[in-house]
């Protein structure tokens, strides 16, 4: 089959634009029954409760790329009660799970300080397990203008 210069720079863009398509990364967001998993995952499915736990994000971040957050938890921190673990997930991320903080009596207080990306405006909720087996938790939205994950 004889082809033109024509036709083989026309078969060649076609096949480069369907690559450039065919291999593009998708842009999945977590579900918030991913979130709800994870949750569940985390406590054991253990129903949260709120109170004794805060979660400080601001509420409108001017750049997903670096989003402030803290959290504290209103804990004696001794042998007898104190916190286990608190985690941070956000419901509009790709992985809804973004970190775990571990603590001991030794910790002294149970309060972390982060900064996360965050892809789109969405809930972030801050869960602590304690040492007796209850769970609190605590979600602020997130404005967020520009996205941190490329958006």
């Amino acid at each position: 089959m004889n082809m033109t210069r024509r036709q083989i720079f026309a078969l060649s863009a076609g096949a480069a634009t369907y690559g450039l398509f065919a291999f593009a990364p998708s842009r999945a967001f977590a579900s918030v029954e991913a979130t709800e998993e994870a949750l569940a995952a985390f406590t054991g499915g253990t129903e949260p409760q709120t109170g004794t736990i805060t979660l400080t994000a601001p509420e409108i971040a001017e750049n997903g790329n670096t989003v402030p957050i803290s959290v504290s938890v209103e804990s004696p921190m001794t042998e007898e009660s104190y916190v286990e673990s608190v985690t941070i997930l956000a419901e509009g991320n790709p992985n809804p799970e973004v970190a775990t903080f571990h603590f001991t009596p030794m910790s002294g207080s149970a309060t972390a300080t982060t900064r996360i990306r965050l892809a789109q405006t969405q809930n972030v909720i801050a869960v602590a397990k304690m040492s007796d087996g209850s769970v609190y938790s605590d979600r602020k939205e997130v404005k967020v203008t520009i996205g941190g994950c490329g958006g």
